[in-house]
């Protein structure tokens, strides 16, 4: 069969905001009624600190990306610095955060649209949300770019237009009363534990900056594009996050006006802008599910396509590129099937599958950095230990945070599915007494 090769077209600003895509703005006003009540009003702050200590991580994947510029993420990064076997390992529990992603994108498009359309069958949605993914992602990565950069736009439109309205509620003496107020970043009764508890939910609002490395392959000077794209996606997603829920924060100082604080998102749009605002609002919401949905698909795509060419996954199906089209063809409508799931699984159980795969993922980054530093001694500096061995620590410790707070059902689930991925290892290394078959990335260029 006649392969092909991915095909570097896409430049710094696609890859950013194929990474925010993926993070998706409109997921602010989702989190926000809960993390308001846990943080007594000072969701704002929580973001700057989430922000901060994802930084570190997304430093770590930037330095990785400089060593290994290649498509596979952190399953390449481990497998290249630490071990082969436990490369595979992290690869595949990657795989969770990337498989279920589309299908959780999937179940809250059907949610949306079952809510405006009751008379539709919700099925129809959920098969229309994988079509429309399947189809983009299948032709060309710069067609799914460019169609995700609209979606993510217009997210921003929203939550400009949402500001708006916002300062002209408070001047007309709602919430706070006036527009430059410092109370929704800090006040006299703000607890740092419960900011760090805030922080905490909020962290995994951005998943997705690592995201971008997949795409290493398809940019040209990756090893220099990339580590700019992921540090410009966490920045600009974080500031979207922290501007809107500053906005927010002004007109709901507190939680007394929401009847559920854990699903406030349509209360915020109806009581800033009313009705005809509230279906401009579900609008952006529908793109951010879209845009995240696009680009998590294309991002899965990527990695089984590198499992795929390392032959650790049958390379006829998962190492082939589409000739023409330059994109991992089988891959995508593979990822499209799987993400049928999404018709029989609950919005619960899809979400708890996806965090462990990205903790894994983060926890692994900062320890390749940490042992390439020992390795190469490139730690003896100042600027090298502060970079190459502080610097992972830390991201290292914010992610021990997350492990600590992640769902009971998530971690079982994850443990699970990493056993399943130790018993197809042992089979495909005869019980470890083999090494993992690698594709020599240098020697193909």
């Amino acid at each position: 069969m006649q392969t092909g090769n991915l095909k570097r077209s896409l430049n710094l600003w696609h890859i950013v905001l194929l990474g925010v895509g993926y993070m998706t703005p409109m997921v602010v006003f989702d989190t926000f009624g809960i993390v308001s009540e846990k943080t007594g009003g000072h969701v704002p702050t929580a973001y700057v600190i989430a922000l901060l200590a994802m930084l570190f991580t997304a430093a770590s994947y930037g330095k990785m990306v400089k060593i290994y510029p290649q498509a596979g993420s952190s399953y390449t990064y481990t497998q290249k610095t630490i071990s082969p076997h436990l490369g595979f390992l992290v690869g595949w529990s990657s795989l969770l955060d990337y498989l279920f992603l589309p299908m959780v994108n999937g179940i809250l498009t059907k949610i949306y649209l079952t809510a405006l359309f009751p008379e539709v069958y919700p099925w129809i949605w959920v098969v229309a949300f994988v079509l429309l993914m399947t189809v983009i992602n299948l032709f060309n990565v710069n067609l799914a770019a460019n169609f995700n950069s609209f979606l993510v736009f217009f997210q921003m439109l929203v939550i400009v237009i949402f500001g708006a309205l916002v300062v002209k509620g408070v001047m007309g003496g709602e919430g706070t009363g006036e527009v430059l107020s410092v109370q929704p970043f800090i006040g006299p009764d703000m607890e740092i534990s419960t900011l760090i508890t805030g922080a905490t939910i909020l962290c995994f609002s951005f998943l997705g900056f690592d995201a971008v490395t997949t795409l290493s392959e398809e940019t040209p000077n990756p090893s220099k594009t990339v580590p700019r794209a992921i540090f410009l996606t966490a920045l600009i997603g974080g500031a979207l996050f922290v501007t809107a829920s500053f906005f927010t924060q002004l007109f709901f100082p507190d939680v007394s006006r929401f009847s559920d604080p854990e699903a406030a998102s349509p209360e915020i749009a109806l009581f800033v802008g009313g009705k005809l605002f509230q279906a401009f609002f579900l609008a952006g919401t529908l793109c951010g599910t879209l845009a995240s949905g696009l680009a998590s698909h294309a991002s899965v795509s990527r990695l089984l396509y590198v499992m795929g060419r390392d032959q650790m996954i049958p390379k006829k199906l998962f190492g082939f590129v589409h000739p023409k089209y330059n994109t991992p063809f089988f891959n995508v409508i593979f990822v499209g099937s799987i993400s049928l799931v999404a018709l029989f699984l609950d919005l619960v159980t899809a979400t708890s599958l996806i965090n462990f795969g990205a903790l894994i993922a983060f926890t692994f980054v900062n320890i390749c950095v940490i042992v390439h530093s020992i390795r190469n001694k490139s730690f003896r500096t100042i600027k090298g230990f502060l970079s190459t061995i502080l610097s992972p620590v830390l991201g290292a410790a914010s992610v021990f945070i997350l492990w600590l707070n992640l769902e009971m059902s998530s971690l079982i689930l994850g443990i699970v599915w990493a056993l399943i991925g130790i018993g197809y290892l042992l089979y495909r290394t005869k019980w470890f007494t083999e090494s993992p078959p690698l594709f020599h990335f240098e020697k193909a260029q």
